[in-house]
């Protein structure tokens, strides 16, 4: 808990299965955190991790009231630690990517007009056309998916303009199953949020915009002009643009604090609410990452976080308007076949024993002598591939390798992939790039040894268990400074650094070969489906 009134910021992340909130002095330093778990304490809306999956297993949403209840909850959790809500200068926050709110026609002036005297989940209670927001994990509209990418051009076509091809996920899709199939409801609607604006709107009494950075997320935002593309508004409902309002920048304040905070919490009418972003650029500003950086997940699925400067949106991947910087982008990449492929060699290989699997890694001499290998045990995200794939020296395909050989192709493969499929949007290793691994196999110091080689660049490893809600808390201070031009960076200089593990051997420069391999290679490139 802070002491005094010394200024604080406040970081809320609007998960999937949690609300959690972060609170930071001018100094940087964490003195607040709570937390509320939606299955675990709003058991009455019957969640399973934090959502509902519908009969057809592909149909996959939250109810928008389990989120309000979850602030109240939250709110009067820190009330009762004695938080002191007057010392907040400023707040932001961030939501679960591509979910989607609708707000009923009327909801604006229940916004406007809050009784601080009533919790929030009674007074919205009737606000909401749709109870059970899309969310990130849903895949049930493919046919929308299908018509957009017609209606730009191809797919290529609407990833050079979005960012990214058409993703059941994303909520320009969602919204055209909506109107569809549910026509009266989205008639009674009269604004369209994501999950973080809606969360902003909240704060601010009133409809928040939706940020450049989130809204690169829905198939429907020009990441260049940082307009909503109005091919991919016509495609997907009528008016669309009314619907959702004008884009904003990610630092933008939005305005003050709504007077019902101000009664029922005791916040300052000063403090100043910042545009809201989803979590994976918040995680982004969490990480701190810096031009030329690359954060690598290494967890069931591994994530690559990029900044990337000049973006090549590819059918792969995804690029969005960075949360930090207007002038810059971050790129995102997902591969399914994390650390349970990892886990698989090693016990085919090592017997399940990561210490005889670290021991190969070491034994075994960089570049594998031109041994290759691809494990898919799913059907992959990047690139669409299944399978096991091993390649000797000459390219050539082969049935089999010995365990040792095996565990080194298998991690330096999927690096390797992870390097290529960045640099395809755009992103190009600089003097100081830094990797920055988190998850659990970067516990593992020979993992991070061939990450480092690999992309030729010392490995960091960091906690991102908080990452989204901290780099909120960092916007917030952040989007204070922002008008008068001082950097992202600047404000959190003096944050703590990540530690340094790994760096790259002398001789890891050899992977530039592989990299060409990859890219030249006709009969990879027809095994991978890796179109230049």
């Amino acid at each position: 808990m802070a002491a005094g009134r010394d200024s604080l910021y406040l970081g809320l992340d609007f998960s999937t299965q949690q609300l959690k909130a972060v609170v930071i002095d001018g100094n940087l330093n964490v003195v607040h955190q709570s937390s509320v778990q939606f299955d675990s304490e709003l058991p009455d809306f019957r969640t399973q991790g934090g959502v509902h999956i519908h009969t057809d297993r592909l149909t996959v949403t939250s109810p928008v009231l389990m989120w309000v209840q979850a602030l109240d909850l939250l709110l009067d959790k820190m009330k009762r630690a004695a938080f002191d809500f007057a010392g907040v200068r400023a707040l932001s926050g961030s939501g679960q990517q591509h979910g989607s709110v609708f707000w009923r026609t009327g909801a604006s002036e229940t916004l406007k007009h809050l009784d601080p005297d009533h919790n929030l989940e009674q007074l919205l209670h009737d606000s909401f056309s749709v109870s059970d927001s899309p969310v990130w994990m849903d895949s049930s509209s493919s046919k929308q998916c299908l018509d957009l990418e017609a209606a730009a051009g191809g797919a290529e076509r609407l990833a050079e303009i979005t960012g990214s091809r058409g993703y059941e996920r994303f909520t320009g899709n969602q919204i055209a199953k909506l109107r569809q199939t549910r026509p009266d409801e989205f008639m009674d609607t009269e604004r369209i949020s994501l999950v973080s604006s809606f969360a902003a709107s909240l704060f601010l009494g009133g409809y928040a915009a939706i940020d450049y950075s989130d809204g690169s997320g829905m198939n429907l935002l020009d990441i260049r002009t940082r307009n909503w593309s109005q091919i991919c508004l016509e495609a997907t409902a009528p008016h669309l643009d009314q619907l959702l309002g004008a884009a904003l920048p990610s630092t933008s304040v939005l305005g003050s604090i709504s007077s019902y905070f101000v009664h029922r919490f005791g916040f300052s009418e000063s403090c100043r609410v910042v545009s809201f972003t989803g979590d994976n650029p918040a995680s982004l500003a969490g990480m701190r990452l810096q031009p030329g950086d690359i954060a690598v997940s290494l967890g069931t699925s591994d994530t690559v976080f990029l900044w990337v400067q000049n973006p090549r949106p590819a059918l792969e991947g995804h690029v969005f308007c960075s949360p930090v910087d207007q002038e810059a982008f971050m790129a995102l990449l997902c591969f399914k076949n994390g650390s349970l492929t990892r886990e698989h060699i090693s016990n085919e290989c090592a017997g399940g024993s990561w210490e005889v699997f670290s021991a190969m890694l070491r034994e075994t001499p960089l570049g594998n002598d031109g041994n290759i290998g691809f494990y898919f045990d799913t059907m992959e995200i990047t690139p669409p591939a299944v399978g096991i794939h091993r390649f000797d020296s000459e390219d050539s395909e082969v049935s089999s390798f010995s365990p040792q050989v095996e565990v080194r192709a298998l991690v330096e493969g999927q690096f390797l992939s992870r390097r290529l499929h960045a640099e395809r949007l755009g992103y190009s290793i600089l003097p100081g790039t830094r990797v920055l691994a988190t998850g659990g196999a970067s516990s593992n110091k020979e993992i991070l040894q061939v990450l480092s080689d690999v992309f030729n660049a010392p490995v960091y490893t960091i906690d991102l268990s908080d990452s989204a809600c901290l780099g909120s808390a960092y916007r917030a201070l952040h989007g204070l400074l922002a008008e008068s031009g001082v950097s992202f960076l600047d404000v959190v200089k003096n944050a703590p650094e990540p530690q340094r593990t790994t760096t790259p051997h002398p001789s890891a420069k050899q992977y530039l070969l592989f990299l060409q391999r990859l890219s030249n290679n006709h009969v990879i490139k027809k095994q991978y489906k890796m179109s230049q």
